[in-house]
C-alpha cells in the first residue's frame, strides 16, 4: 500500500515532536506494537531527517513514515531523499506543494479557513491538515465538507481519545495525534509499554 492508502485505512497519524530523538527507534516500535501505522517526525528537531532515513530501513512496507513541520522546498527534497513517504506542513506554501508533486510525494499542508483549505487542494494537496483544530471544533469538519465534499481533511491539534471518533464521524479523512498520544512523561521514563497501550487505546477506539 502507498502511504496515502495506509493513512486512509488506519485514520491515525502519530506526530513525534521531541527534543531528543535518540529514542526514536524504541518509540516507533512501541507505536507500531500498539497498532499505529503512520508516524510523522517533525523537522523542529534538526536530527529528524537522518532519523527518518534510519527508521525507514527498520520497518516494513505496511508502515508509513513521514516528515512534519516542513516549511520550504529544500526541506521537502531533503526528507524525500531520506525516504519520507509523506510531507506535512503547518502552512500552505506553493513551493512545497510543487516540489512534492515533482517528487511524487503526498503533501499535507496546513490550512484554517475554507478558502485556505480549498486553495491548498487546488495547488495539489493530497490531504489538507486542518490546524489548529482545537480552535475550530469537531463540527467544523462537517461544515466545511458540506459544500466541499471532495476534500480530504486531517484535523490536527487537540484531537484526543475523547473526541477522536467524533472527528472521524464528522468526515475527517484522518487525524493527527501529538501530545495526546505521545505522552512526554512516558517518553521521559522510557515507559514503552505505557506508550504501546496508549496507542492501542486509540486504535481500538476506532474499532
Amino acid at each position: 500500500m502507498s502511504a496515502l492508502e495506509i493513512i486512509a485505512k488506519h485514520k491515525l497519524v502519530a506526530i513525534v515532536r521531541l527534543d531528543d530523538l535518540s529514542i526514536a527507534a524504541e518509540l516507533l516500535d512501541a507505536l507500531v506494537a500498539g497498532g499505529i501505522r503512520a508516524v510523522e517526525f517533525t523537522l523542529t528537531n534538526p536530527q529528524a531527517t537522518e532519523v527518518i532515513a534510519a527508521l525507514r530501513a527498520r520497518v516494513g512496507a505496511d508502515i508509513a513514515i513521514g516528515a512534519g513541520s516542513v516549511i520550504n522546498a529544500e526541506q521537502a527534497r531533503a526528507v524525500a531523499a531520506a525516504g519520507a513517504q509523506f510531507v506535512v506542513s503547518p502552512i500552505t506554501k506553493r513551493e512545497i506543494l510543487d516540489e512534492c508533486a515533482a517528487l511524487s510525494l503526498p503533501a499535507m499542508p496546513g490550512a484554517f479557513t475554507p478558502s485556505e483549505i480549498q486553495q491548498a487542494w487546488e495547488w495539489g494537496a493530497a490531504v489538507v491538515k486542518v490546524f489548529p483544530a482545537n480552535h475550530l471544533g469537531r463540527r467544523y469538519i462537517k461544515d466545511v465538507l458540506a459544500p466541499l465534499p471532495h476534500l480530504r481533511l486531517m484535523p490536527t491539534g487537540g484531537v484526543s481519545l475523547d473526541n477522536l471518533r467524533e472527528y472521524i464521524e464528522m468526515g475527517a479523512f484522518a487525524v493527527g495525534l501529538g501530545s495526546s498520544l505521545i505522552n512526554n512523561q512516558a517518553v521521559a521514563k522510557r515507559d514503552w509499554a505505557a506508550l504501546r497501550d496508549e496507542a492501542r487505546a486509540y486504535v481500538q477506539r476506532l474499532g
